[in-house]
């Protein structure tokens, strides 16, 4: 896993992983692109922001927030 920078956004990609990036891009959250979709429309995970008309990014601090949740469950 990577680092998570202190602040700022992230991309789907960099949530969920992409292995055909150059370099590949591990994931964040070990699920995948629909099931982290999903989990935004029913509440499980955290919203996202819009940045523009083609750009949807969460904030690294909500999924700071959801990793310990997630860590808290186990």
């Amino acid at each position: 896993m990577s680092k998570l920078p202190e602040s700022g956004f992230l991309r789907l990609s960099h949530i969920v992983g992409d292995p055909n990036a150059t370099p590949p891009i591990y994931p964040i959250i070990p699920v995948s692109r629909s099931t982290w979709l999903k989990g935004v429309r029913t509440g499980r995970f955290p919203q996202p922001v819009k940045l523009g008309v083609r750009t949807t990014a969460w904030r690294v601090e909500d999924i700071r927030a959801l990793i310990e949740q997630l860590k808290g469950g186990e």
